[in-house]
């Protein structure tokens, strides 16, 4: 899309020459030749050869590569999709994967320097080109005769050697000319779409209201233990809501997810509940503290002089008209919280942003995916801000 824009002329970077580009961009001649490499654990027993191996298993890729076009294809594996090339190799480590396939070139310098890591087999082969859009065929014609004159006088093969990356594929390739490219036609958006889409919804939900769940406990929680507990249970309780308002949440769910994995292996999805609820149990922890303030202390000493213990004057008398001042913010943070699941899809969960930008890659185009994903996004706050506004209304004191 940057190309295309004219944000730069030339893309340059490991551009793969598949059908889904040619229908978009021109290529040079190839300058690279690559093979798909099928990544397991050393340990694994499977004997798997090919992807065929794989039906029932988790294979992990990037987006909108030839991997990923191969995996998808594998009838009954199950893709998941990494935006770096270092994540899905330590997820197959770590057990969460059963294999990776990426180019061989990735392989070599991110995979198989790993000790518990293996190449089960080669899937599949393509070729790397320079890219530039189709209605500059000057700069084409300069970018390719540039590239020729590097493979005739040797120092583009100087150059793969000097990195160990010239091989007989590269031979094969070297006296190719410009990229002939079997163009698709654009897919469009479809009725077959949305049950992906409807799909992603309701796991977006799912996330939501566990880690919602999680939130408003672990607040309450917070708000009592700072408000009745000891210096020491104050301290932590203060340490824990700045240190999680103050950080991203973004990089909370890296450090659960990735960071501490080999102490605590959660799964994609257990890792997004956790990480959304603990960082929203911050903000839970604010607003039920506004309310145990709300509550007149005046209260407090009628139920002591009544002979009630101070626990049971907190859970009869103090929380429930704490809670009635706390449950208008509630219901905003959760439609906040409807919208930050997005952020999980950085630890490889496929929730409705997510399958938004699976499908755009997928029909070369975003703004019908992404209106698409808007109105779902719409369908599920709307309806909850409005029965915000309705708490705040019903449940505002009556004037004096």
């Amino acid at each position: 899309p940057s190309l295309e824009r004219t944000d730069f002329d030339v893309a340059l970077n490991g551009i793969e020459v598949t059908p889904a580009r040619g229908a978009r961009v021109a290529f040079t001649r190839p300058y690279y030749a690559f093979t798909e490499t099928l990544v397991v654990r050393r340990d694994d027993g499977s004997g798997a050869r090919g992807l065929e191996d794989f039906r029932g298993r988790r294979v992990g890729t990037l987006e909108g590569s030839l991997a990923y076009d191969l995996v998808r294809r594998a009838p009954g594996v199950e893709l998941v999709l990494y935006e770096g090339v270092e994540e899905p190799y330590l997820d197959l480590e770590r057990g969460r994967l059963d294999g990776v396939l990426l180019d061989n070139i990735i392989a070599a310098r991110y995979g198989l320097p790993r000790p518990t890591l293996r190449a089960a087999a080669t899937v599949g082969e393509g070729t790397y080109a320079i890219a530039v859009r189709p209605d500059a065929p000057a700069l084409l014609t300069a970018v390719d005769g540039a590239l020729a004159a590097m493979m005739g006088d040797g120092e583009l093969r100087a150059i793969l050697a000097r990195w160990h990356l010239w091989d007989a594929r590269q031979k094969a390739i070297a006296s190719a000319g410009l990229t002939a490219v079997d163009a698709r036609g654009r897919e469009s958006l479809s009725l077959g779409h949305v049950p992906l889409f409807l799909r992603a919804t309701g796991f977006t939900i799912v996330i939501s209201v566990l880690a919602m769940a999680l939130a408003v406990a672990g607040g309450l929680v917070l708000s009592v233990a700072r408000r009745y507990g000891g210096r020491a249970l104050r301290a932590a309780g203060g340490t824990y809501v700045e240190l999680f308002r103050g950080t991203p949440v973004l990089l909370q769910l890296y450090v659960l997810y990735y960071g501490l994995a080999p102490i605590l292996p959660l799964t994609a999805f257990s890792a997004a509940v956790v990480g959304l609820g603990l960082n929203y149990a911050a903000y839970e922890a604010e607003l039920y503290r506004a309310g145990l303030e709300a509550v007149p202390a005046g209260q407090s000493e009628a139920a002591a002089a009544l002979g009630m213990s101070r626990w049971l004057t907190l859970r009869r008398i103090v929380l429930p008209q704490a809670l009635r001042v706390a449950l208008p913010g509630i219901a905003n943070d959760f439609i906040a919280l409807l919208k930050d699941s997005s952020l999980v899809s950085v630890i490889t969960v496929v929730e409705l942003t997510k399958q938004m930008t699976i499908t755009a890659v997928d029909v070369r185009g975003w703004l019908a995916p992404g209106l698409l994903c808007a109105a779902l996004y719409l369908a599920l706050s709307y309806p909850l801000s409005r029965l915000a506004r309705r708490l705040e209304r019903r449940l505002a004191p009556a004037p004096a």
